[in-house]
């Protein structure tokens, strides 16, 4: 089943095609924290990477992102970049999870906080 999954979707790891190009083609660059793994080919012209786990964009973080998009030309594993103190850590979009960020008086949240600066319209 796995095999048939990888075969006739993209969205489960790789493509056969891309694992092919990739033993053929790719020369392993780096590794992120979330085990996303990239590459690229000899002449570094095209850059890609292998998703350990659901093929999600936002899993990437910006360090990673911006050597893909050729913003700069050495990996964060040769040239990380400096970060401000007051940056956060990357975090994924949690859109749609059970962890996304649900606000006050939302439909979604177990029991919604009632609002007092607010008063419902009734028709007379």
């Amino acid at each position: 089943m796995y095999f048939l999954k990888r075969l006739l979707t993209w969205w489960n790891s790789q493509t056969i095609g891309t694992q092919l190009f990739t033993a053929r083609k790719g020369v392993r660059v780096g590794e992120d924290e979330a085990g996303n793994v990239f590459y690229q080919t000899a002449d570094g012209k095209r850059r890609w990477v292998i998703y350990n786990g659901d093929m999600e964009a936002s899993r990437i973080s910006p360090d990673w992102h911006g050597w893909l998009h050729h913003t700069w030309d050495e990996p964060p594993t040769k040239a990380p970049l400096k970060h401000k103190p007051w940056e956060k850590p990357h975090q994924e979009n949690l859109t749609g999870t059970e962890a996304a960020y649900v606000p006050p008086g939302s439909i979604r949240r177990a029991a919604p906080v009632a609002r007092r600066d607010y008063e419902a319209w009734a028709p007379e």
